[in-house]
């Protein structure tokens, strides 16, 4: 999930916090209409935002798991089945350091799951240091590695019963960030969906890959946590084409949150699902509309949507250390990284 809270009873997938996705950004390229941003965060620097006194989880140092499948998917014409995927491996630290490669597939390749596909980026460094190791590949530009955290969220309004201050959490917290930049021809027609995945070879003699986790839209998390733990093993390893099959559930939720009806509720979540972040290369970015920037205030939006309007905000705004370059996010705040 993009959703910042793995917690107490929701550990790490696999309990592996390089596969735990944080966000998924998508924008229009500063200055360059013709080129788009993607951004994947995983690795959260915390593991309970929510109860900051807990242990913390299962961490590393080693940014990326190398075992491990980071994959961009894209639906080009509307019907939440990926048309096209940037797969990005990792490999083993070698001297302290891990290099990158992204693959491109399109049609039945990108609705599957292997590792295969056009390499268009190979042995990128990966960033542990301040400085952003930036990778040139043809009309591709790549980053990955530490990075400040963009999020913005009052955590601790949360346990004080939505009674927020402005006290942000994320303000000197660090994530590990893939950012791909490419022309728009390269995701397709105009609007297109976007969400992300994480992947860990499966065990036994049949292979493959087991999906661990997926997402697109902050916070649902929060809607999700309300399945049964069945349910949320389907929801994690699930598609967006299937997303239908968990309305009622989040409907259910947002009754008890929010005092929806029951009818509108079910609207609302169905307005939430499938679990894809709408992007149309040829608008202004703004979350939920089309895409997400860095500063778009997507916790605002889904605390309107979750309170039916009763809260519309956590007194918390965009991070002053943003880059106005790539890859636009800020340099990492631990020294260790440094």
């Amino acid at each position: 999930m993009s959703h910042h809270y793995s917690g107490p009873d929701w550990g790490f997938p696999h309990g592996d916090a390089r596969l735990d996705l944080t966000d998924l950004y998508v924008f229009p390229k500063p200055g360059d209409a013709g080129k788009s941003i993607l951004i994947m965060n995983v690795h959260p620097s915390v593991h309970d935002f929510l109860d900051a006194e807990n242990p913390l989880g299962s961490t590393t140092t080693d940014p990326f798991a190398p075992e491990a499948l980071y994959e961009f998917k894209i639906d080009t014409d509307g019907n939440a089945v990926a048309d096209i995927a940037y797969r990005v491996r990792f490999s083993s630290s070698e001297g302290g350091a891990q290099t990158a490669t992204v693959r491109r597939v399109e049609g039945a390749q990108a609705a599957a799951t292997g590792d295969g596909g056009q390499a268009i980026v190979e042995r990128a460094p990966v960033s542990t240091g301040r400085e952003a190791r930036v990778t040139y590949a043809g009309a591709y530009r790549f980053f990955a590695g530490w990075r400040s955290d963009p999020f913005f969220f009052d955590r601790r309004g949360v346990v004080n019963n939505l009674q927020f201050t402005g006290d942000d959490f994320f303000a000197d917290k660090d994530v590990c960030s893939i950012v791909l930049e490419m022309p728009n021809s390269a995701l397709g027609p105009k609007k297109v969906s976007v969400w992300h995945r994480t992947l860990i070879p499966a065990e036994g003699a049949g292979g493959g890959w087991i999906q661990v986790e997926r997402g697109a839209r902050p916070l649902q998390l929060f809607l999700v946590l309300g399945l049964s733990g069945a349910e949320r093993d389907a929801y994690l390893a699930g598609e967006p084409t299937d997303d239908v099959r968990f309305v009622a559930a989040f409907a259910h939720a947002l009754e008890h949150t929010g005092g929806y009806t029951p009818k509108e509720a079910e609207r609302v979540a169905g307005t939430m699902l499938p679990e894809v972040l709408s992007y149309d290369p040829t608008r202004p970015a703004s979350f939920p509309d089309s895409g997400r920037t860095l500063t778009d205030d997507a916790v605002d939006a889904f605390l309107a949507t979750l309170t039916n309007g009763k809260v519309t905000g956590d007194k918390v705004g965009p991070h002053g250390d943003l880059l106005g370059e790539f890859p636009y996010l800020g340099p990492p705040h631990n020294a260790r990284r440094a």
